[in-house]
């Protein structure tokens, strides 16, 4: 992972790795131990991390679309870009 310039993308970014590891540890109590009297809460828990994990990679796969430069090195791929918007946006005013 790099450093992000934007600080709400490294908070999701952070969230993201934090709710997937407390995903994992639910789900992994959730079948070790079984669920009995708790089943309703652990859902709710479960559906809870799900929509947050969601949420962030909505937020941190925008931002990548948004920053991300073309791969393509062919003449073809290159042409197809509009480089008035990287321009625009290396100078501060994306």
């Amino acid at each position: 992972m790099s450093g992000d310039s934007d600080s709400k993308i490294a908070w999701h970014r952070v969230q993201l790795k934090k709710n997937r590891d407390a995903l994992k540890a639910l789900e992994t109590a959730r079948f070790s131990m079984g669920e009995i009297a708790r089943a309703g809460r652990t859902q709710n828990s479960l559906a809870e991390l799900k929509r947050k994990i969601a949420e962030s990679e909505r937020c941190i796969a925008a931002y990548e679309r948004q920053i991300r430069r073309p791969v393509g090195t062919d003449f073809r791929s290159l042409t197809s870009v509009s480089w008035s918007s990287w321009n625009a946006h290396a100078n501060g005013s994306g």
